[in-house]
């Protein structure tokens, strides 16, 4: 009990409560552990697997995840953390992204260990009497708690009653699922205190709510997002989420450690720091891929960094224009966030074109024939005109 109850509070913000949690436990059982996540986006990043590592150390103590797909709820929209009223998806766009995750989240969790359900299954047949049901159980002054729609009232900006259901939706999938457990980050606890709140409503025994932290992005600030260009997807290339692993603080490296394996701490802050940094590289390339590739990515970025060499595979991109001034073709590539991102990168010396040194942000690049371009030591790409 010790051990286990150990790695679960490994990386964890809250127990909601731990008392329970420990009772279930007690029970000897296989737990239903509820994950839901709505399918809004196409590619998940390494803060999508915080929670994914959660649950993989919970499958190997012998647990069952029920990994929910929110189909129907998705076509509302999460309202969590939002100023404003969020656009609806189309069935068709939560269709095929629904698919991109199952494909994706397999990379982390045992599928022979995991069930997948769409919650169109069964809020789809809720009638108007049942919502009627489901919408009696918590009152608009209790919901205006929540800090986000909170903050909206007080701004007086629009919230839609579409709003105030998704919450109830969800916490309706732990009534369907009888779910003994869900897990979410911190900024899903008013969803997921939900789930307990409607199942001792309608008379089962409440689910034990778990939260999990943010990860920061490369920046080592922020929250990883794919808007702030900080984040590691994990269907990129295996040497571009080797470089980026490589790139992180020594500190931010220890906290990804600590919340995407299951390696012991102890040993990891025994190592050197450079050492320490390829074997995450390492692990997280191969979990996403293999072994033999995140060796192959591990030799390009030494040849890279060590040797000064090219890596052999590059990315061509074909662009419009015959000509383009450096910082603009920058920001068009990707390389930077901003035309002042690519300024300040040029004047450091940054930049190289064919293998020359760029120092002038003025200067004008033709792409009638393919160059390449890098940006530091790690970033490579090729351009042509289309």
């Amino acid at each position: 009990m010790k051990e286990q109850l150990a790695l679960i509070k490994r990386g964890l913000v809250e127990i909601i409560p731990e008392a329970e949690l420990i009772k279930k436990l007690q029970l000897g059982k296989p737990l239903k552990i509820k994950w839901g996540a709505d399918p809004s986006a196409p590619d998940l990043h390494l803060g999508h697997t915080v929670v994914l590592n959660k649950l993989r150390q919970l499958q190997d103590l012998g647990h069952e995840v029920v990994f929910i797909i929110g189909d129907f709820t998705a076509q509302i929209g999460d309202p969590s953390g939002k100023t404003e009223i969020r656009k609806q998806l189309s069935a068709d766009l939560v269709a095929a992204n629904a698919k991109s995750y199952q494909e994706q989240v397999f990379k982390v969790l045992d599928k022979k260990k995991t069930k997948v359900v769409f919650n169109s299954t069964w809020l789809k047949k809720m009638n108007l009497t049942d919502i009627f049901k489901l919408a009696s159980q918590y009152t608009v002054a209790r919901m205006l708690e929540r800090k986000d729609f909170a903050e909206r009232f007080e701004q007086e900006k629009d919230i839609s009653v579409l709003e105030f259901l998704y919450p109830l939706l969800q916490g309706y999938d732990s009534v369907h699922l009888r779910s003994d457990i869900e897990i979410g980050g911190t900024d899903q606890k008013f969803n997921l205190l939900m789930g307990r709140t409607l199942q001792q409503r309608y008379g089962q025994e409440q689910q034990v709510v778990l939260t999990m932290p943010l990860l920061e992005g490369t920046d080592g600030v922020q929250k990883m997002s794919k808007s702030l260009n900080n984040y590691i997807g994990i269907t990129e290339p295996p040497a571009e989420i080797f470089g980026k692993v490589m790139s992180i603080s020594d500190q931010l490296m220890l906290r990804y450690y600590e919340l995407l394996t299951n390696q012991e701490m102890t040993v990891i802050k025994a190592m050197h720091p450079k050492e320490a940094k390829q074997k995450l590289a390492s692990i997280l390339v191969a979990r996403f891929y293999d072994e033999k590739t995140a060796q192959k990515a591990k030799d390009e970025f030494d040849a890279i960094f060590t040797q000064g060499k090219i890596p052999q595979a590059i990315e061509l991109k074909l662009v419009n224009k015959p000509k383009w001034k450096i910082a603009e073709l920058l920001k068009e590539l990707g390389l930077t966030v901003s035309g002042a991102e690519a300024r300040r990168i040029i004047q450091q010396g940054g930049v190289k074109i064919n293998d020359q040194i760029i120092n002038d942000e003025n200067a004008e690049v033709d792409v009638t024939k393919e160059c390449l371009i890098q940006r530091g030591k790690r970033f490579f790409i090729k351009v042509r005109q289309k």
